[in-house]
């Protein structure tokens, strides 16, 4: 499983890294930056659920290959 931003379609609201400060952080204009790349493990995937969620422009996506 993994977490696919779309950073064109992010405004900025802050849940994803509110909610999943171990899977998103932000830049210096708050925008979302996604801080774990590749594969999710087990233990990160409720918080990636719970960022994709709850992402009010739909910015986050899970890969669930």
């Amino acid at each position: 499983m993994k977490l696919r931003l779309d950073r064109s379609a992010c405004q900025g609201h802050g849940r994803c890294y509110a909610l999943a400060p171990e899977l998103f952080g932000c830049d210096e204009e708050g925008y979302s930056v996604l801080i774990a790349p590749g594969e999710l493990t087990v233990d990160q995937q409720d918080a990636a659920r719970r960022a994709v969620n709850n992402c009010p422009e739909f910015a986050i996506t899970l890969d669930e290959e």
